[in-house]
């Protein structure tokens, strides 16, 4: 008698065709399940990176803009001549205790008489951008020179065209107003006079 051999692969005799066929699919999906699953895994890594790059980049690039910051000195005319200002038209001072473009005021005195920082500055009016220059404070910041001079603000101006720090004798040193020719203007505003610390 012949025996007859079953091809390997198929079926054993007596097995259902329809459950083998079956079985078979089922097999398929998982793996076609696991690589989906992987190539998922390796685009979210991806993407999260991609957005940690996004959020860096920004931050960077706005610290530069502010280091690189420039500011415009104007000028205006009142009582006590042609003097220096800001562009929004509050006063810029020079302090008689500065000496060799080196400023001395710190500690609490740039809480009354913030100096005018920037990296550079520009002009306009009757202000000569040939002035202009800047200097290294001790505290690594880069402060606006004008004829020399290291520029401040005051405190005591609370709006443009305010001259209340004019003639002062505050914080080691008495503040003056620059005329376009970076020279100190002479005299004191009405009510400027007074030695104090700080502002009044």
């Amino acid at each position: 008698m012949i025996r007859r051999v079953e091809p390997d692969g198929g079926p054993a005799r007596g097995v259902d065709m329809a459950a083998f066929a079956f079985r078979s699919r089922f097999a398929l999906a998982l793996v076609a399940t696991g690589l989906f699953a992987a190539a998922c895994g390796g685009s979210s890594s991806g993407g999260k990176n991609a957005q940690v790059a996004s959020q860096t980049t920004p931050s960077s690039t706005a610290s530069s803009a502010a280091a690189g910051a420039a500011v415009t000195i104007a000028t205006h005319k009142g009582p006590l001549g042609t003097y220096l200002t800001t562009s929004t038209g509050m006063s810029l001072y020079m302090f008689a205790a500065d000496s060799g473009g080196k400023s001395n005021c710190n500690s609490s005195c740039v809480q009354y008489w913030p100096p005018l920082a920037g990296s550079s500055a520009q002009t306009t009016g009757a202000a000569n951008s040939a002035m202009t220059g800047t200097i290294m404070r001790s505290d690594g910041t880069s402060q606006i020179t004008y004829g020399g001079h290291p520029l401040y603000t005051y405190v005591g101006d609370t709006k443009a065209g305010d001259t209340n720090g004019q003639g002062k004798d505050l914080n080691g040193g008495k503040w003056y107003l620059l005329d376009p020719k970076g020279a100190q203007i002479s005299g004191s505003a009405s009510g400027n006079s007074g030695t104090s610390s700080g502002w009044s």
